[in-house]
């Protein structure tokens, strides 16, 4: 008797590989994932929870998680450029729409500060607490191979040494830059290799604000020559920093950098700190070529890799995961076509190429270039230069730390799957983001009642939203989607303001909260537009 493929491989375990096998698990779709460590997250990484991967989080059920692991209150969200925390203070830029549990007009969840140190285990935890889902740690992927209906993959338990072959309809890796899967497949990374070499250096400082007289924000940036460090994080508003140093001109390590020179420059002399690690990265600016093949997909940095400025790395994985996970979730099941698959890379690649090209745009301007002397000095020289830069810093680097347009306003208006209607496209932006239904863009948060926002309807299913009064409209797509098995449930609405910000009487929105098909009338065949929204067509 033939086995039965597991639907879904998984090979990392960091915060993609956790988000597609909890939006799996949401959906009730059978997974493993696989990760060669234990699972324990040493040393800080990514930081910001931008408020589209916070949506995400609020339909799984840990937002309000998310937010209780990150920065408290009381350290803000905003930006200072400094020469030091015992210097001058250069730059200013508030951030008032970031942080906090007060919702925006443009969404339920404002971006949050949550390290990976804390936000990875709260996405464990979700994801190990689906049935269809299995995490299995210690565990190398060894290698695969394509198969009829799937592939062969190869797991070797690193701790009995035993391996094993299992049949998976899917794999997907989220294994980052050093995984075998792209070769595999024939994806080539293009762009720029080497952006910067650097070092993070995990430091502990308890209440260092005792010790200076700066505001408590998030991000400490270095201005002048005095440090030789670029940035400053606060990471659990206690005691835990994350200290960055760049250079252009070779690696960087913990014994050929004096990292303790360095940090006592910037924090000062006299401060007690205890350097817990340091971490050695190549900072670059890639996109892979390939995002499939056949079973087998990439995401996160496995397929794009950029700076930290802007924080758009983590998000961009994230951003992969949920794209993926009702495409597979949809063809397990039977009601999605192939084309899904296809679509994946037709709608992710464009957003990865905007963010690492926006990421790489943001870190070209270094402000450790001038004077520290200069900088700090009470003269007029001092005070004009300070005034100068500070403007300069101001105009030149609020898109890098303000960003809704990025978070929110991607749109899939290129895919196979998404049905346009001919209207112009909303112009990109960066630092704002404007509603829009305009097809392939994330369907507006409106709110419904007093806790629940239009983002809270979409994810299981497809979910048409009738402002017509009518039923005949809604009854055509629903006779059609109940035909090819796609679930589909209609939401009808009388609200006036929401109507307005919907811009049309019939909005099909995709189980990831995209705008599908939109219209002020039912199309003549419903049919044709269910097929292809599915992947059928």
């Amino acid at each position: 008797m033939a086995v039965r493929p597991v639907p879904v491989l998984i090979v990392g375990g960091g915060p993609v590989g956790l988000g597609l096998a909890s939006d799996l698990g949401w959906r009730g779709i059978e997974c493993l994932l696989v990760e060669r460590s234990d699972g324990s997250v040493f040393h800080p990484r990514a930081n910001t929870v931008n408020s589209r991967t916070m949506e995400f989080c609020r339909r799984w059920g840990v937002a309000e998680a998310v937010q209780n692991a990150g920065a408290p209150p009381e350290f803000s969200q905003d930006i200072l450029y400094v020469t030091g925390l015992q210097g001058r203070t250069i730059a200013h830029i508030e951030r008032p729409a970031y942080g906090g549990a007060k919702p925006l007009p443009t969404t339920p969840e404002p971006s949050q500060r949550c390290n990976q140190l804390f936000f990875d285990p709260v996405i464990r935890n979700l994801a190990s607490g689906f049935e269809s889902v299995t995490l299995s740690y210690e565990t190398q992927f060894e290698s695969f191979e394509r198969t009829d209906d799937g592939v062969l993959a190869t797991l070797k338990d690193l701790n009995t040494g035993i391996t094993k072959q299992t049949h998976f309809r899917f794999l997907v890796a989220c294994c980052g830059g050093n995984s075998s899967v792209p070769d595999a497949i024939g994806s080539v990374m293009e762009g720029t290799q080497v952006l910067s070499y650097n070092l993070n250096c995990f430091v502990k400082i308890p209440e260092l604000w005792k010790y200076h007289d700066k505001p408590n924000v998030a991000f400490y940036f270095m201005t002048g020559d005095g440090t030789g460090a670029n940035s400053f994080i606060e990471l659990d508003g206690k005691e835990l920093w994350r200290m960055g140093l760049t250079s252009d001109t070779g690696p960087l390590s913990g014994e050929t950098v004096d990292v303790h020179g360095v940090l006592k420059k910037l924090i000062g002399e006299d401060v007690p700190y205890e350097l817990l690690s340091t971490l050695p990265w190549t900072c670059r600016s890639i996109v892979a070529d390939k995002w499939s093949e056949g079973p087998v997909f990439l995401a996160g940095d496995a397929v794009h890799q950029h700076s930290p400025a802007g924080g758009f790395g983590m998000n961009t994985g994230m951003g992969d995961a949920v794209d993926l996970g009702w495409k597979l979730a949809a063809m397990i099941e039977g009601w999605g076509g192939e084309a899904l698959g296809a679509s994946y890379q037709a709608e992710r690649r464009p957003v990865a190429q905007r963010n690492v090209a926006q990421a790489t745009g943001n870190r070209e301007v270094d402000y450790c270039a001038y004077s520290g002397a200069v900088l700090d000095a009470d003269t007029p020289e001092g005070a004009q230069l300070r005034a100068q830069l500070g403007a300069e810093i101001i105009a030149e680097k609020t898109s890098q730390f303000v960003s809704h347009g990025i978070a929110l306003g991607y749109c899939y208006d290129t895919s196979p799957i998404v049905a346009g209607d001919g209207t112009e496209a909303p112009p990109l932006t960066v630092g704002t983001y404007v509603p829009t239904t305009y097809p392939g863009a994330r369907a507006p948060h409106a709110w419904i009642d007093e806790n629940t926002s239009t983002i809270d309807i979409f994810g299981k299913g497809f979910v048409l939203i009738n402002f017509t009064g009518e039923a005949a409209g809604a009854g055509q797509f629903l006779t059609a989607a109940d035909q090819c098995g796609m679930p589909l449930r209609v939401v009808d609405s009388d609200d006036a303001e929401i109507a307005a910000i919907y811009e049309r009487k019939l909005v099909l929105v995709r189980p990831d909260g995209h705008v599908a098909w939109r219209g002020d009338r039912a199309p003549e065949d419903a049919g044709a537009i269910i097929d292809q929204v599915r992947g059928e067509a």
